[in-house]
């Protein structure tokens, strides 16, 4: 059997990641305020968790904002990263354990978490699925999975100007901006992953910038820039640069000129089998008949013709 299908160069994106490492604090407000979102929705839970881990942490910045928002939510924590300097910024700031692992491939025993977070890095994996069934193994039965990541029609404004100019410059196009999950398709991977009562939601995230090149040098800052394997290996060219701000202003500006980035972020709700929680009933096992409930007749289907038919007649009506 093979594996899933590589889209990305994780080598490339560990080299950049560590690259932009140093900046990184300037532009982490994306993932920052997922953060804050994720920390909202563990908030929200009933339970505790006496041990958290913080799976793909950058600079820890889930573990950062769970403790001040939820400090009496969370016992301890434990972080992954893949980017060694990532890594010992995250344990600078948090003082929590923190361990340099590749995020497709968690380094941790069965059973081990109550909660399982990941911050806005599944999207970058080859293998999602694969990566998720781990984060469900690590967990005790009944412990919490908490994800967020990009998807949807996220920078479908930068994918249009780009596409646009290229085509219009070069003649051609080449894949600039990362294939995206639909909501649906995120609702699945929780499913495959064997989590119990599983659920997906949109939060989208809409920014302006001054200009497109601004844009541009925010995902840089972020280390999200494009790392498809099939990327265009040359140089852009700076004419197509040009044409492609101009016609990200033309498609996308807001009345005072500047221009708008979608974020549509994905979080994602998962929890590790267990006993105790909620079971669908077995089939012909309920009580109550839902014609009876809606106040109106059954029909069942004629095999044949497809039809509904009366199963009974109704009872004449008596003065």
């Amino acid at each position: 059997m093979t594996g899933p299908e590589a889209i990305f160069d994780r080598a490339l994106m560990r080299q950049r990641r560590e690259r932009i490492a140093p900046i990184f604090d300037a532009h982490d407000f994306l993932f920052r305020e997922i953060a804050v979102r994720l920390a909202e929705r563990a908030g929200d839970v009933r339970q505790n968790f006496p041990l958290a881990l913080d799976a793909g942490c950058r600079t820890g910045l889930f573990t950062q904002v769970a403790k001040e928002m939820i400090p009496e939510k969370i016992g301890t924590y434990i972080l992954s990263e893949s980017t060694p300097s990532f890594a010992r910024t995250a344990h600078q700031r948090t003082g929590a354990p923190t361990v340099i692992a590749d995020d497709e491939t968690l380094p941790f025993a069965p059973a081990r978490f109550d909660l399982v977070a990941s911050c806005g890095v599944l999207q970058g994996l080859n293998d999602v699925p694969g990566a998720l069934l781990q984060m469900r193994q690590a967990l005790r039965p009944d412990g919490l999975f908490l994800g967020a990541l990009l998807g949807g029609e996220t920078l479908f404004e930068l994918r249009q100007a780009l596409l646009a100019a290229e085509a219009e410059i070069e003649g051609g196009a080449s894949p600039r901006v990362a294939p995206f999950a639909e909501l649906s398709d995120a609702a699945g991977l929780l499913q495959r992953a064997g989590f119990s009562l599983p659920v997906a939601d949109l939060d989208p995230i809409d920014v302006s910038y001054e200009n497109a090149f601004k844009l541009m040098h925010e995902l840089r800052g972020m280390g999200e820039t494009n790392a498809r394997l099939d990327r265009r290996r040359t140089p852009t060219r700076r004419a197509t640069l040009l044409r492609a701000a101009e016609i990200y202003s033309a498609r996308f500006a807001d009345a005072g000129g500047r221009i708008h980035a979608s974020f549509d972020v994905f979080f994602l709700t998962g929890w590790a089998p267990a006993d105790s929680q909620p079971k669908p009933l077995r089939p012909g096992s309920a009580q109550t008949r839902l014609a009876d409930a809606l106040d109106t007749t059954e029909r069942p289907l004629d095999e044949k013709t497809g039809a509904a038919f009366p199963l009974r007649q109704p009872k004449p009506e008596t003065s």
